[in-house]
């Protein structure tokens, strides 16, 4: 093995290309790399994209143009830790525009099903704290959410 880590593939049905710019818009420190194409060999159109390698926020990435055998389902999603309410913003914005599905708590779905969790950092100091009461309201507070709203959360903390 390698000490690159891991290189995560995400299967898709013909969007592997466009998926792959779309995540790379988002994040820094991303990039396309290379394309493959079918050949005459197949199982696809000769010339059509079978695999997109990019890299989004320094994470290796593998699109497949696979077919429409698997889809995306919230058994795995990626977790984007932010340091403030911009971020969040962005980041939650971004990823549901153009026909992603925000949900509870910081989940969504993109356009292409892919489930993300958007969490600010702070969150998980908030619902650990070792004040039972504090703990308990940013818990409640979170629980309401679909965005997470910062200040709001630091406000149940506070018992505001």
């Amino acid at each position: 093995m390698t000490t690159d880590g891991f290189t995560t593939c995400l299967w898709f049905d013909g969007q592997a290309e466009e998926a792959a710019h779309h995540y790379v818009s988002i994040f820094k420190n991303s990039g396309v790399g290379n394309v493959a194409r079918y050949t005459e060999a197949g199982p696809g159109v000769p010339g059509s994209v079978v695999t997109v390698e990019f890299t989004a926020n320094g994470q290796k990435f593998v699109a497949l143009n696979g077919g429409p055998q698997f889809r995306f389902n919230e058994a795995i999603s990626f977790q984007i830790d932010c340091a403030d309410q911009e971020e969040v913003d962005h980041y939650w914005d971004r990823l549901v525009e153009g026909g992603g599905e925000p949900g509870p708590c910081g989940w969504l779905k993109d356009k292409y099903g892919v489930s993300w969790q958007v969490v600010p950092t702070v969150l998980l100091e908030m619902v650990t704290d070792p004040d039972p009461e504090k703990a308990a309201r940013a818990t409640r507070a979170m629980l309401s959410m679909g965005k997470f709203d910062i200040a709001a959360l630091h406000k149940a903390y506070d018992g505001q």
